[in-house]
């Protein structure tokens, strides 16, 4: 039976499987044939027994006293009985105490002392070089002082002869029923994995086709062993298919965002080329704006990362806050607002500083850029430990109407009071995104004037004083 083995040396399933079973198959028939074996010796060595003692017990009856002296008459029939293919060799012998009256008297005679009365006693020997079975009895005889011993014996071969054609056939039969058992097994194996290599088809018919298929895989009806594994795999499809399609959404938005700023720089290009004196200050602007398309789409892309939550780390939320102010400052002096940060130190939280920080930094630039000249923008942090932190940046621009509350957060959406305004429509998609990975409340409200935003911390992410995350 060939050795089928995996990719990278590892035994196939089928192979494990046979193995598994056969392997206390053959335990379990080795242990059986030991058992067999015990039980045969005994059973021939009962059985013979049985024999040899009836003839010991015919030739004990023959010895009678008569006129004050031992006699007897040798039946042939107690003889008889012990004939047998092998021919084995029979011996007896009778003694008076320790007086021969017949038979071979240098059979091994027995200590008269340990022989019960009239029960008789069989013992392995050996004698003439040759391996033999006794028979032997003690007998009280009237007006006899010494007692008479009575012994029969044969020699082995015939026992051995039968002993052994036994066992053949024991283990003849136990080879016959391992190899129909193995017979069997490999079309119940082959049976057995069918759903598996259905399972197997159905993955593969996937490579076949023209486009990626990450639908859930159709396979029908399995056991319960296997379901756990579809249900995986169907799940990692479900996740990869999550990731091409934010891929894919991600890829299409930058050459569609990605569009305008590149044709502006080429028509400036060529305007620059012919000497016109404001294409240079054109061409820096619109620079600007495609490095700021793309680092947001990079945030986008940061925020809508699938697979694992993000590590949790201690953030210090008024570092945080600082980090970012100074990162907009130069933004906020051009654009002629104020910024006011209202923050207590030393309130920290598990949470993931990158994530935290782009939602501040985004937050931030949306208060100035769609604000008026002369405004301000008011960031407050609250909390105590244990009860949860929050986060409020509010503005007194002009503020939205009803209407475009409802559209905040969507991708590349620009609203009716932004058109004036330079940006690339991802601001609020990437903090919604974002404190959607930290399990962060985001709150909306048009106060008009301004815009206030509150991201809310819940407690299960606060810092305690002695150091540990509050559960």
């Amino acid at each position: 039976m060939p050795i089928e083995r995996a990719r990278g040396g590892a035994l196939a399933l089928r192979t494990r499987l046979l193995a598994a079973m056969l392997a206390p198959m053959l335990a379990i028939a080795v242990l059986l044939g030991l058992a067999g074996a015990t039980l045969i010796a005994d059973v021939v060595r009962r059985t013979n027994d049985r024999v040899l003692g009836g003839a010991l017990g015919a030739v004990a009856e023959t010895v009678q006293v008569e006129r004050g002296e031992v006699t007897l008459d040798l039946p042939a029939a107690a003889f008889g009985m012990l004939e047998n293919s092998e021919r084995d060799n029979v011996y007896y012998r009778i003694a008076v105490g320790g007086r021969l009256l017949t038979g071979y008297g240098d059979l091994p005679a027995p200590h008269i002392a340990e022989l019960a009365l009239d029960t008789p006693r069989f013992r392995f020997a050996r004698y003439r070089g040759q391996d033999i079975r006794v028979a032997e009895v003690r007998r009280a005889l009237p007006r006899i002082d010494a007692p008479v011993v009575v012994q029969v014996a044969e020699t082995l071969d015939g026992r051995r002869a039968l002993q052994r054609r036994l066992v053949i056939a024991l283990v003849l039969g136990e080879i016959l029923l391992v190899g129909v058992a193995m017979l069997l097994i490999r079309p119940a194996l082959a049976w057995s994995l069918r759903p598996l290599a259905g399972l197997r088809g159905a993955v593969s018919a996937r490579d076949r086709r023209a486009t990626p298929d990450l639908s859930p895989l159709d396979t029908g009806p399995l056991p319960v062993e296997l379901r756990s594994l579809a249900d995986a795999f169907n799940h990692l499809l479900a996740r990869l298919d999550s990731a091409t399609a934010g891929m894919r959404r991600f890829t299409a938005d930058a050459s569609h965002q990605m569009r305008t700023p590149l044709a502006v720089l080429k028509v400036q290009v060529a305007l620059a080329r012919r000497g016109s004196p404001t294409a240079m200050g054109e061409i820096a602007d619109a620079a600007d704006r495609l490095e700021h398309l793309v680092t947001q789409l990079l945030a986008l892309a940061r925020a809508e990362e699938a697979g694992v939550a993000p590590p949790r780390e201690r953030v210090d939320l008024r570092e945080v806050a600082v980090a970012v102010i100074n990162r907009r400052i130069a933004q906020a002096i051009e654009a002629g607002v104020e910024i006011h940060l209202d923050a207590p130190a030393d309130l920290v939280i598990a949470s993931h500083r990158t994530l935290v920080f782009e939602i501040l930094s985004n937050l931030l630039d949306n208060a100035i850029r769609y604000n008026r000249r002369g405004g301000q923008v008011m960031m407050t942090i609250s909390g105590e430990q244990g009860t949860g932190a929050k986060i409020v940046v509010a503005d007194d621009g002009p503020g939205l109407p009803d209407a475009d509350l409802a559209r905040l957060g969507e991708r590349f959406t620009r609203l009716s009071t932004a058109r004036d305004s330079q940006g690339s429509g991802l601001g609020l998609a990437i903090v919604r995104s974002a404190a959607s990975r930290l399990d962060a409340s985001l709150e909306i409200v048009s106060t008009r004037p301004g815009l206030r935003v509150t991201l809310g911390f819940g407690a299960a992410g606060m810092i305690g004083s002695d150091g540990d995350q509050k559960l």
